[in-house]
């Protein structure tokens, strides 16, 4: 009896020891693509190239068949050098008072400030300010929301006929970064401020550079365990890419947005190295998600391993959170699959609930989406991480840890019993 009681809890100790490494691995891998070494895993500075260098060399280490690199090239917008604005003499703070537009050109020089009177609002009043001469270059000041709402108002602003300069949005705190739409530069700069940093200023002044990248060259990094059969497969996906720079003192690390789900992949291709699969296992992180899906696109386009042959996919994105309820989205073809990762969070309360949301293109698991793979996207919603997402707040400090086991295990019973 002393034996058996003996054996168990070495099995526990065996499992808690093996449970804590994961985690310690996985902080690890998030510790490092959140650091300032990889300046926000952008494209300027190379960021996003030298940390798919390192998950290479981390996918060698976890033991996989093979690794490879699947290059692509993409045009993308940056901001790595001069980021400054004063408004009234006050200087802002790039990633804190204000950011740009991903498709924004520079902006150099001083200028006077149009407010638009959004509570008693006339399109007609606005064009007819905007030519007087004392709007003349001058930067339009609006609520983003509202000018979204009222495009076709606002449209006659963005051309050269009207004498203004460019726009100031309105966002509130914590202001936001994008790269999705920085394929093109538009003809006008479009800064971002926050309301009360621009709230009664009558000027601005402005000394920002961009850079336009044409056909720079990213790459995918795509991992391999092998199975004991080779005509069907699982996948996970993670992007490892994110915003880079605002500046050359700014960068935004990411942690959660998504070191966390890319350490994910890191550490499922650690176990499935260790605990062989029926089927081959292909863990692939992208670069050029957050330049609008770019290298999944490409890789639906040019799969390693026909598409036809993926029993499931698993993209995991955002985990880097603490809400105990856990969001997704699945495909089409993915809902035959998805009553049994009901099934299996009801036995096992991985989760209290699965909030399933409807399919959108927000992140690299669409492509395969809509070429009938079958799949599913996690991400960690609305937890205390999630109001730093696209800010320069997603840091290590800020990311959670509470989701990774329960993503990990949940996905791990569901290819158990498929």
């Amino acid at each position: 009896m002393n034996r058996i009681v003996l054996s168990v809890v070495l099995w526990a100790l065996t499992c808690m020891s093996v449970g804590a490494q994961d985690l310690a691995q996985y902080k690890r891998v998030i510790k490092e693509l959140s650091s300032v070494k990889y300046q926000g895993r952008g494209y300027a500075k190379g960021g996003a190239n030298k940390a798919g260098k390192f998950l290479q060399k981390e996918f060698e280490k976890a033991g996989v068949d093979e690794v490879t690199l699947q290059p692509f090239k993409l045009d993308i917008n940056t901001f790595c050098v001069k980021m400054q604005m004063w408004a009234d003499g006050r200087k802002l703070r790039p990633g804190v008072d204000f950011s740009m537009r991903e498709y924004s050109p520079g902006i150099h020089g001083e200028f006077p400030v149009y407010h638009v009177d959004t509570l008693n609002f006339s399109a007609e009043r606005m064009l007819a300010d905007l030519a007087k001469p004392e709007y003349k270059n001058c930067l339009v000041v609006c609520d983003f929301w509202f000018s979204y709402k009222r495009k076709d108002d606002f449209k006659p602003l963005q051309g050269k006929d009207c004498a203004n300069s460019g726009f100031i949005y309105t966002w509130e705190s914590p202001i936001k970064f994008y790269k999705a739409y920085g394929e093109r530069v538009v003809e006008k700069p479009i800064i971002w401020v926050t309301p009360e940093a621009i709230e009664g200023v009558k000027h601005v002044k402005a000394d920002v550079d961009n850079e336009f990248l044409k056909d720079y060259e990213c790459f995918n990094v795509i991992a391999k365990v092998a199975g004991q059969r080779h005509d069907s497969c699982y996948v996970f996906t993670a992007h490892y890419d994110h915003l880079g720079n605002l500046g050359k003192k700014v960068f935004y690390a990411g942690a959660n947005d998504n070191a966390s789900g890319t350490a994910a992949i890191v550490t499922l291709a650690a176990y499935y190295s260790k605990h062989r699969p029926p089927y081959d296992m292909y863990f692939i992180a992208f670069s050029g998600e957050d330049a609008n899906l770019r290298g999944s696109t490409w890789y639906v386009e040019h799969p390693a391993v026909p598409l036809s042959q993926i029993k499931y996919l698993f993209n995991i994105d955002m985990i880097g959170d603490n809400n105990p309820s856990q969001y997704c989205e699945v495909s089409d073809e993915g809902m035959r699959g998805f009553s049994l990762f009901e099934k299996i969070n009801a036995e096992k309360q991985h989760f209290k609930t699965l909030n399933r949301g409807d399919l959108a293109a927000n992140s690299d698991h669409y492509p395969f989406a809509m070429h009938h793979v079958p799949c599913i996207f996690l991400e960690n919603e609305k937890g205390d991480a999630f109001q730093y997402y696209h800010t320069i707040y997603d840091t290590y400090k800020t990311v959670r840890f509470d989701s990774y086991e329960p993503v990990f295990r949940l996905v791990r019973d569901f290819i158990e019993k498929y």
